[in-house]
């Protein structure tokens, strides 16, 4: 298990006992799942290290030689504000704690008798830590004139600002150890940018998917956590889980919506304890991977139903990114139209044909229930009919209205009239001759001083009869 990529900046520990640092180091990796560990014995160290080496949170005993625990409190705040420092002592002297947290400590504790509680605390100082950080790149990134898209995301094609903020955000909380929630209608592409978030923050890690749909609670529990040989009949041997499979890289649970309730309490007590069971064992294990989850439910509308629990959905949703629909950001359509032609063509060994610009407007228009996947079955759809030449509205007939009918009457405000189709139409035409009026009436099956009648009154504003 990958734990040493954990934290991503180590975790410093400051005493003057070498045992009780070793200890210290060998229960942070058990309890926490810390395994990035600076050890320092002498207070004049901490500075000069510190100035080498960020740290994500600081450990110091009170009582450590040439510079006390007390003398360094002030010079870390004014230095390292931002770094977290937990006080562990074994003396229990009430002035020195109230000195402690008066000079800025995170939070005091007695050596032994308070480990629980200590490690309760480091959990929540490196969650403080992170948000911190996140919360630093994201104003650097507002700030930047030219932000630079991240190859992470060279796989997503979008010319949506909606997008690019999603993007930015991503790069923001890539040093984040905490879950990442992904929502949006079924066919949006969260499973493009789950891997755009394990490129971010995990791309040395291996990427695990899994979809939760129609798991059962023992499927679930065997698929993520594994099982212990003879823990049910038939299981000859251990098997590791997913979550094993994925330490140090990104475990990504589509459809998590559905799960069944006995499951969600499992997940949740592995989410907030980095701890788990696998089946037929009393021995819990640790897990070290990024966990990225999706669904197209509404979480809070099941949660007040009873049948998500509400705990389980506030973890989830530490970092949540809505995605929105395809008919939310029409500027990608004629993009994502175009990549998924020349895919079909490349397929069936075609020519790409040229997307009229009609076509393109008319796909614009429509709603998308089906979203990106729906769109990408258009593309495919209508070059399998295709013949030569130019692919037009005309000839692509669900550009013209929507397949659904509920959700054309739904959109009827941007649906093309008669006359808008006509206009569009005879100008289609024109454009594919370069204005030779005689072979746009050919194309478009009139004769040519009908074609002239019909611009005169296009002209005058007058083409209302049909």
């Amino acid at each position: 298990m990958a734990t040493e990529l954990y934290p991503a900046l180590p975790v410093m520990l400051v005493d003057d006992e070498i045992e009780w640092l070793r200890g210290m180091r060998l229960a942070l990796l058990k309890e926490v799942g810390i395994g990035n560990v600076i050890l320092c014995q002498d207070g004049r160290e901490v500075l000069p290290t510190l100035a080498r080496q960020p740290v994500s949170l600081l450990l110091l005993d009170v009582t450590i030689p040439h510079l006390t625990g007390e003398q360094l409190l002030p010079l870390l705040r004014q230095q390292h504000p931002d770094v977290p420092v937990i006080v562990v002592t074994g003396r229990n002297e009430v002035e020195i704690a109230v000195n402690c947290m008066r000079e800025g400590a995170f939070d005091y504790f007695l050596k032994v008798e308070e480990l629980t509680r200590l490690f309760t605390s480091v959990r929540r100082a490196l969650e403080v830590r992170e948000v911190q950080q996140e919360n630093q790149a994201l104003k650097e990134r507002l700030l930047a004139q030219s932000p630079q898209r991240s190859a992470a995301f060279a796989g997503i094609l979008t010319a949506s600002p909606q997008m690019e903020a999603i993007f930015g955000y991503i790069e923001a909380i890539a040093a984040s150890s905490e879950p990442v929630l992904l929502v949006g209608e079924s066919g949006v592409g969260k499973e493009l940018l789950a891997r755009a978030i394990h490129e971010t923050s995990r791309p040395k890690g291996p990427w695990v998917a899994v979809n939760a749909a129609g798991l059962d609670d023992q499927a679930f529990s065997d698929t993520l956590f594994g099982h212990v040989r003879g823990a049910f009949t038939g299981a000859d041997r251990a098997r590791a889980g997913l979550v094993e499979q994925a330490a140090g890289g990104t475990l990504f649970l589509d459809e998590i919506g559905d799960l069944e309730p006995a499951s969600q309490i499992k997940l949740l007590r592995f989410i907030q304890d980095g701890e788990y069971y696998p089946l037929g064992s009393d021995q819990p294990k640790k897990g070290r991977a990024r966990l990225v989850f999706a669904t197209h439910q509404d979480l809070p509308a099941r949660s007040e139903a009873g049948t998500f629990r509400r705990d389980l959905y506030f973890r989830l949703r530490t970092h949540q990114i809505a995605i929105p629909p395809l008919r939310e950001r029409t500027e990608d359509v004629p993009l994502l139209f175009r990549h998924f032609l020349a895919e079909a063509a490349s397929q069936l060994g075609r020519p790409v044909p040229e997307a009229a610009a009609s076509l393109l407007a008319g796909l614009a228009r429509l709603p998308f229930p089906g979203n990106i996947r729906e769109l990408r079955a258009i593309a495919f759809e209508a070059l399998s009919r295709h013949g030569a030449g130019p692919l037009t509205a005309a000839a692509c007939a669900v550009a013209a209205s929507p397949a659904d009918p509920a959700a054309a009457s739904a959109d009827s405000e941007n649906f093309p009239t008669i006359r808008e189709t006509v206009r569009t139409l005879v100008l289609e035409a024109l454009e594919r001759t370069g204005g030779n009026r005689t072979a746009a009436a050919k194309l478009l099956g009139i004769s040519q001083p009908a074609l002239s009648k019909r611009l005169k009154k296009m002209a005058e504003g007058t083409d209302d009869e049909f």
